[in-house]
Order: C-alpha cells, then structure tokens, then sequence
C-alpha cells in the first residue's frame, strides 16, 4: 500500500492522514473488500513513524466499519455495504470529481472546493443530496 505518505508538518495529526487517505482509498475502489492493509509495524516503518499511530488510525477505521481486523488475519478492508450510510452521498461525490475535471477543473481547485464547502456548510444544516433528506 504504497499510496499512502504522511506529512509530519501538517497541522493534520499522522493518525488522521492515515485514516483518511485508507477510507479514501476503498471509497473509490482501489482498495477493495478483503484486500489486507500492511501491519501495523510494517506501515510505521515504511513512514517512518511509531507503530501506535498506525494502530490508532486502524483501530479508528475499524470503529467506523471500513476495515476489520483479527488475529493471524490482520487488518482487511470489510465488505462492501451498500446500504452503509453515506454510501449515496460517495457515488455522488465521484459523479461530482469526474464532472469537475471533464470541465477542466484541477485537482487542487476541486479540493479547494471541497475544502470551503466543508467550512461553510455545518453538520447540522438540512441539506438533500441527490434526492435524499
């Protein structure tokens, strides 16, 4: 899993970049269910950082249902669940990303779009996202 790098000047905590890039990967499939994510030990050491980050961004993921893990199987990415919550607003999300860039939009500026949309828009506020409340 070498798509996965840290920046330890982020004001971003290394366990959180770890999650979020591992979610991020099985969210648009390249990381599909039973695929096995390094171990703990093996990921601190190709990052260069102490193997309990790793395992709290693990332990994070499995808490929200992303990944699994057991002993002398490790860490998986759980099955697909097509009801999960949140699964639509993702299909619409990658809708959204392939649109963006066929208008000509870079990568930078869609998450720059993504970014202020997120500080502006609150958790709290009633939105639908297509079709849904």
């Amino acid at each position: 899993m070498t798509d996965v790098s840290v920046d330890l000047r982020s004001p971003t905590p290394v366990y959180e970049q770890i999650r979020s890039q591992v979610a991020g990967l099985v969210a648009v499939g390249v990381l599909t269910p039973g695929d096995r994510l390094p171990t703990s030990r093996d990921l601190a050491r190709d990052l260069g950082i102490a193997v309990g980050t790793v395992q709290r961004a693990y332990r994070e993921l499995e808490a929200t249902g992303v990944v699994t893990s057991r002993r002398r199987v490790g860490t998986v990415v759980a099955d697909a669940e097509p009801d999960r919550p949140g699964a639509a607003a993702v299909t619409e999300l990658r809708a959204a990303v392939r649109r963006a860039r066929a208008g000509g939009l870079g990568d930078a500026a869609i998450l720059d779009v993504v970014h202020g949309e997120l500080r502006t828009v609150r958790p709290t506020d009633e939105m639908t996202v297509g079709g849904e409340s």
